[in-house]
């Protein structure tokens, strides 16, 4: 219309724009006004955008010379490629927000509510769409995680439980959601002065922490051409590598689908808690001697070499680190009477012995107890059978396939180099074993997960055993600072607010502090083992600032949950464009 009253002035105000957007080679944002037949610009501004708007301006003004391709990735902001990846709630539709939690994993979901994972579980092989709801969650609820549209927690912070293996999924998650009280027993969970009931639809929206009433309408991520071509843009430009965690086929899939380049930790835990294997894993733990765990574990070598093969065939050569085992064997057993006595069944013992062995690895704190590589000590054979299964698995991909593998083992929460010869000592005896059994050779390392502020410490004498490191941040900030994960949610926002903490430590990486530890420890490393490979594998390797942190320090590579890959890939090139510009 204005075209048609005032052509004059409407090329005037064209060309102005063309002048502005050329000066300031980015999208402006122009206010203007006509007086008697005069053109006045008031003022311009770079433009706001979505970030499929700022994929496709960064793409059309690097196509016109605008910019270089440099200047368009740094234009871009890392975190928000989440809108892009997972579905979020239509815009135009009707919200009733019953609570907010934190937003620890994107996208959004509708669902009947469930309090247990098998229900959660059978709900969905009956075909309903269900979201787990739980005070918290632990690895005896992956199942029904797995099978849930999402997942609500009233406890948990950024790298709760909940949180980690949901964003991992690629599932929905809202933690730590306060004034959501949970009773399971009455199936029903209250806000206030309302009441939600087992059954009744709920949604919940991961970008937001926000919990709804009924069912909100979604809309489904589209990824266009322009993100393709950004990413390229991206991998020409990084250095630091980008891997994912990973520890099932369906996100090992996920993860080559978004470009990462291996697996930089597969948590074996996670594969002993489904069907037959978690009565096996619980028979193993309750017998009474090795030879009694060994018969058990006998029936998970070919279950645990099966999972090694699917990843190795996945990822075709690409390296796969993987962590022997992590948790306290309590998180295996059950804890109710019920379930003791139906497990005491199902393995033939009394449920005393049960009872028994229960409380007997009851810890005061699991985190810092028996778990790590002091489980391997204590129990070899379980180290043992892990390392069977990997090798096993190696070279039977390696026969049948062109791709070299290389798996990677993972000694976990090592503090002393005494540790890393104990345990390396029985994975080198059962590699040759493997060896000679199969006539395949298959190359290794063998590493650590660093931690422990003292294996920081100690790192330059680690490294004498340890052909890698990889920084397990997310328990090298719990035990830097003191402070649980889990936990930290109930003063978080007070220490935020007085200007203790700048942000979330388990959320973006504590430069000062635990940075100050991956500095120390990496330098030891490398003092001692110039060509050791560094890397870090907890939650922080998805965080923009905290990638910016591992390239200035000189890491090989990151990794993160499948999800986050492409966020990473772009933050490496952030980092890389800003060092280069001089100003990283």
């Amino acid at each position: 219309a204005m075209e048609e009253a005032m052509p004059a002035v409407f090329g005037q105000l064209a060309e102005v724009r063309r002048i502005l957007e050329h000066h300031y080679r980015d999208m402006q944002d122009i206010e203007f006004t006509v007086q008697q037949d005069k053109l006045y610009m008031l003022q311009t501004r770079s433009g706001k955008r979505t970030t499929a708007a700022a994929l496709k301006i960064a793409v059309d003004m690097e196509a016109e010379g605008l910019i270089d391709r440099a200047t368009a990735i740094r234009r871009i902001d890392p975190a928000a490629l989440d809108q892009l990846l997972h579905p979020t709630l239509d815009p135009s539709a009707a919200r009733d927000v019953l609570a907010r939690g934190l937003p620890a994993s994107p996208g959004a979901a509708s669902g009947q509510v469930v309090f247990t994972a098998d229900e959660a579980e059978a709900r969905a092989q009956a075909g309903d769409a269900v979201i787990l709801v739980r005070v918290e969650t632990s690895p005896e609820d992956i199942h029904g995680m797995h099978a849930a549209q999402g997942i609500l927690t009233t406890r948990g912070g950024m790298t709760s439980h909940a949180a980690v293996v949901a964003r991992g999924m690629g599932r929905p998650c809202v933690s730590g959601a306060g004034a959501v009280r949970v009773d399971a027993q009455q199936g029903c969970f209250f806000v206030g002065e309302r009441t939600i009931a087992a059954g009744d639809w709920i949604t919940i929206d991961g970008g937001n922490g926000e919990v709804m009433a009924g069912q909100v309408p979604t809309v489904q991520p589209e990824l266009s051409g322009d993100f393709a071509t950004v990413m390229g843009w991206a991998d020409d430009l990084r250095r630091l590598r980008v891997r994912a965690n990973a520890e099932t086929p369906a996100d090992a899939r996920t993860a080559r689908d978004f470009g990462a380049e291996g697996i930089g930790l597969c948590r074996t835990e996670h594969m002993f808690f489904e069907g037959d294997r978690i009565v096996a894993m619980r028979e193993m733990i309750l017998a009474p001697d090795a030879d009694g765990r060994r018969a058990a574990l006998a029936k998970i070598l070919p279950m645990q070499r099966q999972d090694f093969t699917e990843l190795f065939q996945i990822m075709a050569g690409l390296p796969v680190t993987i962590r022997l085992l992590d948790p306290p064997l309590h998180e295996f057993l059950p804890h109710g009477e019920a379930e003791m006595a139906h497990v005491a069944e199902a393995i033939g013992v009394s449920p005393d012995t049960v009872r028994h062995r229960v409380l007997e690895l009851h810890e005061s704190n699991p985190m810092l107890g028996h778990r790590g590589c002091r489980l391997a000590i204590s129990y070899p054979e379980i180290c043992e059978m892990q390392a069977r299964a990997i090798f096993e698995a190696a070279s039977a991909v390696a026969r049948d396939s062109s791709a070299a593998v290389v798996p990677e083992v993972m000694i976990p929460l090592a503090a002393d180099k005494r540790e890393i010869d104990i345990l390396k000592a029985v994975i080198d005896q059962v590699a040759a074993a493997v060896r000679e059994e199969t006539g395949q050779a298959i190359d290794y390392l063998v590493g650590t997960m660093i931690e422990l502020p003292r294996a920081a410490l100690r790192a330059g004498a680690i490294a004498e055993s340890a052909e890698f490191f990889s920084f397990g941040t997310n328990d090298l900030t719990q035990t830097t600072y003191g402070i649980s994960r889990d936990d930290i949610g109930a003063f978080i926002k007070t220490y935020e607010d007085q200007g203790i903490f700048e942000h979330d430590p388990f959320v973006s990486l504590d430069q000062d502090g635990v940075g100050e530890l991956v500095e120390i420890a990496s330098t030891r490393g490398r003092a001692t083992r110039p060509d050791i490979k560094l890397g870090i594998c907890g939650e922080h390797g998805g965080d923009p600032a905290s990638v910016a942190f591992c390239h200035r320090g000189g890491l090989d590579y990151v990794s993160c949950s499948p999800f986050r890959v492409p966020i990473a890939r772009l933050a490496a090139a952030q980092a890389a464009a800003a060092e280069q510009a001089g100003d990283g």
